[in-house]
């Protein structure tokens, strides 16, 4: 199926959907989910410094702000969760990395994790995915997936620990 996709030169003239398409990572032609999440990283990085309560707010104010982009980039574009829409692996993802270990092979599990539970979207991921509209409905599925990963993330940092 073929998505209406702005090109490079809109999306910086719209913030709204430079946001949402996560500085232009989701307008990768392969696999714009991965390109997104793998985009996130970075700002995982800068973000890990936050302790707890900072970080809890930040994906909170990161959630709310990503309804309202997901939900107006989608409208613009006539497309309801177009896959260039990656602001939601960008939160998911750091949903996955709250209180996560530190170091290169955590973040790498955090990144393998999220994108098993966000492509696989196993109940009720995949429920909501469908049944959910709308910019709440594009961001459920992936904080949802995030908070899988998450749980997963602890249970594997306890053990290995």
């Amino acid at each position: 199926m073929s998505f209406p996709s702005p090109s490079f030169p809109q999306l910086i003239r719209q913030p709204v959907h430079w946001l949402a398409f996560g500085f232009g990572s989701g307008l990768s032609p392969k696999a714009p989910g991965t390109a997104g999440t793998l985009a996130a990283i970075p700002l995982y990085l800068l973000l890990a410094e936050l302790s707890l309560i900072p970080y809890v707010i930040m994906l909170l104010v990161t959630f709310a702000v990503g309804v309202y982009l997901c939900g107006k980039t989608a409208d613009d574009l006539g497309v309801h969760d177009h896959p260039g829409i990656v602001w939601d692996e960008f939160v998911g993802y750091w949903i996955t990395m709250l209180l996560a270990p530190a170091g290169w092979s955590w973040v790498i599990i955090g990144f393998i994790l999220f994108r098993i539970f966000d492509v696989l979207k196993p109940w009720p991921i995949r429920w909501l995915d469908k049944h959910v509209h709308g910019g709440l409905g594009i961001m459920i599925d992936d904080v949802l997936a995030g908070v899988f990963a998450w749980l997963v993330m602890q249970g594997l940092a306890l053990w290995l620990l």
